[in-house]
């Protein structure tokens, strides 16, 4: 599947494909995400199975360093995918999701009809949904 340009309540979204090129790097981002959103969209969906492992882990500082460049170039970004397993591993990478939910520029929510819904003009003051699964446990530490 090619990567979909889609609009949410007259917001342009694009759609990362789920089987495209792994983002591994702050330049992988530039080139593969918002290279190609630039001029046509303000938000860029991208499945969490596309993004490296090192970016979950924070240590690597590869979160901060794709998060910036979206921040920078005025795009937002949008990390689709069932969050739980990755959630599991430590606290610092649930306090990142909640903080970047309740933000505008990074958000972190399970599927795209989440990311309607937050598009939505009444959800501008609306909680972002848990990212992840309804039907999952979510540790304590995510819990709002």
């Amino acid at each position: 599947m090619a990567d979909l340009l889609v609009e949410h309540h007259g917001v342009p979204v694009l759609l990362c494909s789920a089987d495209g090129p792994p983002v591994a790097s702050a330049q992988d981002a530039l080139d593969q995400l918002i290279g190609a959103a630039f001029y046509r969209t303000d938000v860029v969906a991208v499945p969490e199975a596309r993004l490296d492992g090192a970016f979950f882990d924070l240590s690597t500082g590869l979160a901060g360093a794709i998060m910036q460049k979206f921040v920078n170039y005025r795009v937002r970004l949008v990390v689709l995918g069932d969050l739980t397993h990755r959630l599991r591993a430590g606290s610092a990478l649930a306090d990142l999701v909640r903080e970047s939910n309740e933000g505008r520029h990074i958000w972190f929510l399970p599927d795209v009809d989440a990311l309607a819904a937050r598009l939505a003009p009444a959800a501008d003051h609306a909680p972002a949904p848990s990212p992840v699964a309804p039907d999952s446990t979510s540790p304590d530490s995510i819990a709002e």
